[in-house]
């Protein structure tokens, strides 16, 4: 879609771009949602895909990921092999459900700044424990936890000019066991609930994150492998209003497959299931 009130498109911003924000402004990098739709506040772009942030950097004490990588790029990423918990980015990419061109654009960080309750790659980083960097218009930075930075269905605590600077995965996340499970209406629809439990290597807890049937990620954290009724409960007692709802699915629909599917990964982890 044309963006008939965008007046001008800064191409080469200074590395740290947050100085030149001012109201009208949008951070560009896939701009697969920028240009989907109206965006009549809108008067300027600042293209952040100029600054050619790394897209991965893998180290000792994780993964880093640039906020402009591609999904392509962390689709097709190779991981080291003791980093079991790398077989979810292809699952997280996969829930896209769209086509190479999207998949060649779209961000990560994109994604997560959209704060989509379906957003995947919240519910990758958030069950990986993830990081977030983010750079303030005056130069300034702070890091935050993944499970705090959406607050409901498509907000966050940015500021505004903040932007999403880089995505630290650590490796001991990294390192985990892992179960997922995810369901949309249709094979090609919007996932409707999206559920990813890690496990520590010689241990029985259990991190439990629960994403699309809520407005905000949630995660349910257990020292030792609950029982079926203690992980229902936990379910159960989630606030009312956590619960979205769409033309995906009501909030009791999407409490009753969060159960159901809950229950599922907590007897894959006790079964020694796929790593």
């Amino acid at each position: 879609m044309d963006l008939n009130t965008i007046t001008e498109v800064v191409r080469r911003p200074p590395d740290r771009p947050g100085a030149q924000w001012r109201a009208g402004d949008a951070w560009l990098a896939g701009g697969t949602w920028l240009f989907s739709v109206e965006q009549p506040d809108l008067r300027r772009l600042i293209d952040l895909t100029a600054l050619r942030w790394e897209p991965l950097v893998p180290s000792g004490a994780g993964l880093g990921i640039g906020a402009t990588c591609t999904i392509s790029e962390l689709y097709a990423c190779a991981l080291p092999d003791e980093w079991t918990a790398g077989r979810l980015f292809a699952k997280s990419c996969e829930a896209f459900l769209s086509s190479f061109k999207v998949w060649s654009s779209a961000t990560v960080g994109g994604n997560i700044c959209m704060s989509l309750p379906a957003g995947p790659m919240i519910t990758l980083t958030v069950a990986l424990e993830a990081q977030y960097e983010l750079w303030a218009p005056d130069g300034s930075a702070r890091t935050v936890d993944a499970l705090a930075f959406v607050t409901g269905d498509h907000q966050n605590i940015l500021a505004p000019g903040e932007i999403l600077r880089r995505i630290d995965i650590p490796a001991h996340a990294l390192r985990k066991r892992t179960a997922h499970r995810r369901f949309s209406l249709t094979r090609l629809g919007r996932s409707t609930v999206f559920l990813i439990g890690t496990q520590s290597p010689g241990t029985s807890d259990l991190l439990l994150t629960v994403t699309a049937g809520t407005t905000r990620p949630v995660r349910l954290a257990f020292d030792a492998m609950p029982d079926a009724r203690t992980l229902e409960q936990s379910i159960d007692a989630l606030p009312a209003d956590v619960w979205f709802a769409d033309p995906n699915g009501t909030p009791g629909h999407r409490r009753h497959l969060t159960r159901h599917f809950a229950e599922e990964i907590r007897r894959e982890l006790m079964a020694g299931g796929p790593a």
